[in-house]
């Protein structure tokens, strides 16, 4: 790869970087091809980018990004992949999916929403964690179960004062 070539791929990486709240770092070396275009479908169906990087790229487009990646450099050894995503748990949840079947793709890192976390035995509690979308789902379903109780003990008042009436 020549000068150039690293250049405009930094640049490349930084601008994904940039645009881009939530990060995983994996490593997804050793997959055979099979495992690997089922991780990229499983990936593309999600919402996923998952991209193979050089470390020293990745490493340069960190520095020159305007997102703060603190320490999560440091885990840039061996081979790194790259999940960009727009929900926070899809990637470890995905990463997690695929460990079932064998130890690999192995988490190395995560940069979600300014958090750094950095470790394989995290990788569990970001597969927890609740999306956006599910948190908002969970408050509304909360805001509106006391209106729906309320609704549902006047129209059962109102029933048997009808029937009381009625007969």
């Amino acid at each position: 790869m020549t000068r150039e070539e690293k250049s405009i791929a930094i640049e490349d990486l930084t601008a994904k970087l940039a645009n881009a709240n939530i990060v995983y770092i994996a490593d997804t070396s050793g997959l055979n091809a099979d495992t690997t275009s089922n991780l990229r479908r499983a990936c593309f169906k999600a919402g996923i980018k998952l991209e193979v990087v050089k470390n020293t790229l990745l490493e340069k487009a960190m520095e020159a990004s305007t997102n703060d990646y603190g320490d999560l450099s440091s885990v840039l050894k061996g081979n790194s992949s790259i999940f960009i995503a727009d929900i926070a748990n899809a990637p470890a949840k995905i990463i997690k999916d695929f460990r079932k079947k064998s130890d690999k793709p192995s988490f190395k890192g995560a940069y979600i929403n300014g958090e750094i976390y950095i470790g394989d035995n995290l990788l569990d509690s970001l597969a927890s964690l609740k999306s956006k979308e599910e948190v908002i789902g969970e408050i509304i379903g909360l805001l509106q179960s006391p209106a729906k109780r309320i609704i549902s003990a006047l129209l059962n008042n109102a029933e048997q004062k009808g029937e009381a009436v009625a007969e």
